[in-house]
């Protein structure tokens, strides 16, 4: 069995901050805010040969260079805050909270968790079409299903995004989660309970295939055979007062986004794409299995737009936070997407109809 201590980890995905600290000191003669000198995004990064990487769409930005020049045409720098993935979602909401950081790459839990907290931001573009969830099992348990698995431990980090999917595994096939033994354990910990026997099995992302691969379980399910909304949703987020104070540099940033979504959409990218991707430890090969799901194609994978299905989906979060009192508040979809930077953007890159709008959820 475990140790008790694995029941007393921190609820990482949850963690709320309330207290804001005080941002750009306004001018003493006018009154107005401080001209910005450094703009600074935050998201998932990896340590990959000595030097510090980026998570999709990010690292593309960075080998393009546009951001970083237009800002220093008007004195400004372009910072990158690297993120654990381990721990992203609080620490981004730290950042946001305390003002350190202007944007923001992660995922839909933790980014409803910080609006709730009195964390005030906005999501201003999708980053892509969804990222699958998978259920392992650890060697030698013969189970074929969710259903095999009832009275049996499983470990999931709880707050984070891939939370609501399983809880959508378990509403399909008539579980609750007082049918299992759950722990709340980050991924990491998570393999490691399974690899030890210490747990029966452990839901999370593409890492899992690593682990299957390594003999350390076996994958019996992943959001490939669920409908498309039980995807995890990720998207560019930012400080509503740095929106509202400074329009054109957000225009900037969002503008450079949709260009690196488009060039990841490209087909005579792919491999590149693949090989950026893999850097955080997972192998091309497996990175290429993670991404294959003939329901979305590439060039659709990677795309920005804030679609009713994408709105959809974050109301379902937004429910769901607030049901399984993840939240204090309930959040409307309104008072968190702001996707008015999004359509100059397509409008000025020539994409207004590049991308399809996602209509279904269906298998």
């Amino acid at each position: 069995m475990l140790k008790r201590a694995f029941l007393s980890l921190i609820f990482a995905g949850a963690f709320v901050v309330t207290a804001c600290q005080p941002g750009q000191k306004p001018d003493q003669k006018t009154g107005a805010p401080a001209a910005v000198k450094t703009i600074t995004i935050a998201t998932i990064a990896y340590n990959y040969e000595g030097k510090t990487v980026y998570n999709g769409a990010t690292q593309v930005l960075i080998d393009q260079g546009w951001l970083a020049g237009e800002l220093k045409k008007r004195g400004i720098a372009l910072k990158f805050e690297g993120v654990s993935g381990a721990v992203g979602g609080p620490q981004i909401n730290e950042g946001f909270a305390a003002k350190r950081i202007d944007f923001a790459l992660y995922g839909d839990f933790p980014a409803l968790i910080a609006k709730s907290g009195g964390v005030d931001i906005r999501d201003l573009i999708s980053t892509g079409q969804g990222n699958d969830a998978y259920l392992v099992v650890r060697n030698g348990l013969n189970v074929k299903s969710i259903k095999d698995l009832k009275g049996k431990s499983i470990a999931i980090h709880r707050g984070r995004p891939w939370e609501l999917t399983f809880q959508k595994l378990l509403d399909a096939n008539g579980l609750k989660l007082t049918d299992f033994k759950i722990y709340n354990l980050n991924p990491q910990a998570g393999f490691a309970a399974l690899a030890s026997g210490k747990i029966d099995a452990t839901f999370t992302l593409s890492e899992a295939l690593v682990q299957e691969q390594k003999g350390a379980g076996d994958i019996i399910w992943s959001t490939k055979a669920a409908p498309l909304s039980w995807k995890m949703r990720t998207g560019l987020f930012a400080r509503k007062d740095f929106i509202d104070a400074n329009p054109e540099l957000t225009q900037l940033v969002v503008t450079a986004y949709v260009k690196a979504a488009q060039w990841q959409s490209e087909e005579a990218n792919r491999d590149v794409v693949l090989q950026t991707a893999s850097r955080g430890s997972i192998p091309v090969d497996l990175v290429a299995k993670d991404y294959d799901d003939p329901r979305v194609d590439w060039k659709n994978r990677f795309s920005p737009l804030v679609d009713d299905f994408y709105v959809e989906h974050f109301k379902d979060v937004a429910d769901y936070t607030y049901a399984n009192k993840l939240v204090q508040n309930h959040i409307a979809v309104t008072d968190i997407i702001d996707d008015r930077f999004l359509v100059p953007a397509l409008k000025d890159l020539g994409l207004e109809t590049y991308w399809t709008p996602q209509k279904d959820g269906g298998k």
